[in-house]
């Protein structure tokens, strides 16, 4: 038991270890060999960034393959359609529930600390969005006029779709569908021991890609905008150890301390990252290996929970917006805080899959209450900074609501799930001759 417990603790200490040294190396880098161009095109700009890199793209070369083949496993195990509505319901009005949560608790926040008071952000950068497209062209274009072009693409909303009326045909096939499932069960089998495999060298890709990110970020921008960073950091954490705890709790009657201690992998990768589709993997592998959450539930919940649940970016949208208005001295009413929180709400489905979401939303969110959209520029400089910490809580809310919809549906196993060592044994790669 302690040989088991020591392998599934060895991988999440060895991914601290290479976040810290490269965090270690970023600085000692910036600070003292800043000035050494050998250095920066061969260190830097070579090693570190072609590292990191080919990590992240490691990690998102899993995604389509790891979407659609679940999902198609997934879907067909379902006995009939009306179970696949209930579990479309459910995990929709827990990601629009925990996204109105995430933000008011952010607005709350940042009316009661003001982090915006008294700042002098007068500045002549502006920040160009996007344009947001409508609801209705949304729904539309999440049905593929062609699969094969929607995974080249990587548009998981299209890929859901496809694979979900996929796995619906193979339910109804007979025979030929019981031929085709298991088949893509082996597949399904095959791709998370691709996942384990990555996560073996993720100390290594984590070390990369803060070595490049520290060496090349100013402190000084964070220094410039510390009240407001430090508002939705703190926000951030709450909502993801206090909010997402008592819903856990309360819905499942699950503890939260079993839940985060089988999170601490995803979670570095999540941070390393700042991809939620990057690390889906990683979190599929976590609900399902981990948790004990059933692939006919996971499958669903996770891709769609990192398309559509942005509840860290609903905070960021919370304090920037009250952080803007504070600074520009432009007083908003009740019922525009209400408008923020329906907006910001109803945004991370109607924006789901718009590249450069986080900001296109917010751009939205001043305009609907006519705050200068130009203030966005003015909080970039620590973007990349909170974009890390907001995939981590947007990553644990997926999973949340997992376990919650698995649990109500009688998909989790209760044994997994109280057991620390769960999911050890798929750390372990073994060769066959």
């Amino acid at each position: 038991m302690n040989t088991s417990k020591t392998k599934a603790s060895s991988l999440t200490k060895k991914i601290l270890i290479g976040m810290f040294l490269g965090i270690l190396a970023g600085f000692i880098i910036r600070n003292i060999f800043s000035d050494f161009q050998v250095v920066d095109e061969y260190i830097v700009n070579g090693l570190f960034n072609i590292g990191g890199a080919i990590f992240v793209a490691s990690l998102k070369m899993l995604v389509v393959p790891l979407v659609f083949v679940s999902l198609v496993c997934g879907t067909s195990n379902l006995k009939d359609i009306k179970s696949l509505g209930r579990l479309g319901s459910k995990t929709l009005l827990l990601y629009i529930l925990t996204t109105a949560v995430a933000i008011t608790i952010a607005l709350l926040m940042a009316i009661i600390f003001k982090p915006g008071v008294g700042a002098d952000l007068k500045s002549s950068s502006v920040f160009k969005s996007e344009a947001a497209p409508e609801l209705g062209e949304v729904f539309i274009n999440m049905f593929p006029t062609n699969p094969i072009n929607a995974m080249a693409q990587g548009n998981t909303l299209q890929i859901i779709v496809f694979a979900i009326l996929f796995g619906i045909a193979v339910s109804a096939a007979g025979n030929h569908g019981e031929r085709a499932r298991s088949a893509f069960e082996d597949l399904n089998e095959i791709i998370m021991k691709l996942v384990t495999i990555l996560m073996l060298v993720a100390p290594y890709g984590v070390f990369f890609l803060m070595a490049k990110l520290f060496s090349t970020i100013g402190l000084s921008a964070i220094y410039n905008l510390i009240s407001y960073f430090l508002l939705v950091a703190i926000t951030l954490i709450i909502h993801a150890l206090l909010t997402y705890s008592i819903i856990l709790k309360s819905f499942t009657g699950l503890s939260p301390i079993t839940f985060f201690k089988k999170m601490e992998d995803a979670l570095l990768f999540a941070f390393s990252t700042s991809s939620s589709n990057a690390t889906l993997p990683v979190t599929m592998e976590t609900t399902t290996h981990r948790m004990g959450a059933s692939n006919k539930v996971a499958s669903f919940t996770v891709p769609l929970g990192a398309t559509i649940n942005m509840d860290g970016t609903a905070i960021m949208q919370g304090v920037a917006t009250v952080f803007i208005s504070q600074a520009f001295n432009i007083d908003l009413s009740l019922t525009d805080y209400l408008m923020v929180i329906v907006t910001a709400t109803l945004a991370s489905i109607g924006t789901a899959g718009v590249p450069g979401v986080g900001l296109i939303m917010l751009a939205m969110v001043l305009n609907q209450v006519g705050l200068p959209v130009e203030g966005i520029a003015l909080i970039m400089g620590v973007d990349r900074l909170l974009d890390m910490m907001r995939t981590a809580v947007n990553i644990t809310g997926d999973s949340v609501v997992t376990c919650i919809v698995a649990k109500s549906e009688n998909q989790l196993d209760l044994d997994k799930f109280k057991d620390p060592n769960a999911g050890s044994e798929d750390e372990e790669i073994h060769l066959h001759d």
